[in-house]
């Protein structure tokens, strides 16, 4: 189990979570990350540190984003990486980061956007943040109530929820 002084890295990445409705007219964007703020307001008080690596939805998201999310972790001091990540593509960012030895790596996002009152962004979060400190090194996604090692879960976007795969 994690230190309670051992900080936990979180990298951004876009997604639903962080994203922004202007008005009706508008298409949803990824805006600033508003992590720091749930952070903030659910009184979190083990360290963390936040840094952006991208703000595109999922979708956009490419193979050279996916490296550079690998190359992030990879190179971060911190052995705890929580990562919000659209829910998209999530399970394809979670193989990639499959390689990575000795470090727990949590991905998660939001079917609502975190700005939104009836998010489910702030529950997901503090769910990450719990398995990042207490799941073995692996590469885990965390959604709904639920902690799922990566390679055992796909999205089943008729259920709008991640389901474990069938083995």
């Amino acid at each position: 189990m994690l230190s309670p002084e051992t900080p936990i890295l979180l990298l951004t990445t876009g997604g639903t979570i962080d994203k922004i409705y202007f008005d009706a007219l508008s298409d949803y964007q990824v805006g600033e990350t508003v992590m720091a703020k749930l952070l903030d307001i659910a009184r979190v008080k083990h360290p963390f540190r936040i840094e952006e690596v991208t703000r595109k939805d999922s979708l956009e998201l490419d193979d050279h984003d996916r490296a550079l999310i690998y190359a992030r972790v990879a190179a971060a001091a911190e052995k705890h990486v929580v990562i919000t990540h659209g829910t998209d593509t999530m399970t394809e960012t979670a193989k990639q980061l499959a390689g990575i030895a000795g470090k727990t790596i949590v991905l998660v996002g939001a079917l609502a956007p975190a700005r939104f009152g009836e998010s489910d962004a702030s529950f997901n979060l503090g769910m990450a943040f719990a398995a990042a400190q207490v799941a073995e090194p692996g590469v885990y996604i965390t959604m709904s109530g639920s902690v799922f090692r990566a390679d055992k879960v796909v999205k089943d976007r008729a259920k709008g929820a991640f389901v474990p795969i069938a083995e």
